[in-house]
């Protein structure tokens, strides 16, 4: 199991345990950082999404950061473990650890959003954070229940395996790259 660091926020420096699962690249550094100086550093009040959670580090940044209500939604048994384990360890109640798969969970929310059971902020949320797995053809399943479960000014980021002007009704605001990976923030106009 290697570790990672959170890099802002109450738990700044903290390490956090990665699980050895093929596949999973946890969010460089770098790259946090600039998603956080895009964002802004302080999150109070924000309700976030880590939808493909994997290491979970974007979920925990969100909540060092002083989002409310952060969920970690992963399908992976040793990745979901090791969120258990750090969350555990950072102590924090705003966080939510969902173990399922990210298509389930999406059509399972936006049921509850059809049938009136997400009440306007209540389980909806401000942020969403997607890093699913490369070249299956993930955000064109997702996007279009993105529209269910979000808040209006709702903003999206989106790493991939390939630039991403927009998804849907989503534009991209920001982007970078970083080796291989293609960073985005999107938000809807």
């Amino acid at each position: 199991m290697s570790r990672i660091r959170i890099t802002g926020g109450k738990w700044r420096s903290r390490l956090i345990a990665v699980a050895d699962v093929r596949g999973l690249r946890p969010t460089p550094d770098r790259v946090r950082v600039t998603l956080f100086n895009w964002l802004g550093q302080n999150l109070s009040g924000q309700s976030c999404l880590d939808l493909f959670a994997g290491s979970g580090v974007l979920g925990f940044e969100a909540a060092s950061r002083g989002a409310a209500r952060v969920t970690l939604v992963e399908q992976d048994q040793g990745a979901f473990a090791a969120l258990r384990q750090n969350a555990q360890a950072l102590g924090s109640e705003q966080l939510e650890l969902i173990r399922s798969d990210a298509l389930t969970f999406m059509q399972s929310a936006a049921k509850l959003a059809a049938a009136d059971r997400l009440e306007q902020r209540q389980g909806r949320y401000d942020l969403v954070f997607l890093d699913p797995p490369y070249h299956q053809g993930w955000l064109a399943r997702i996007e279009p229940l993105l529209q269910n479960i979000v808040n209006p000014g709702a903003r999206l980021y989106v790493e991939a395996e390939r630039a991403v002007e927009s998804l849907g009704e989503w534009a991209s605001v920001r982007a970078g790259r970083a080796g291989q990976v293609y960073y985005h923030l999107l938000e809807r106009p």
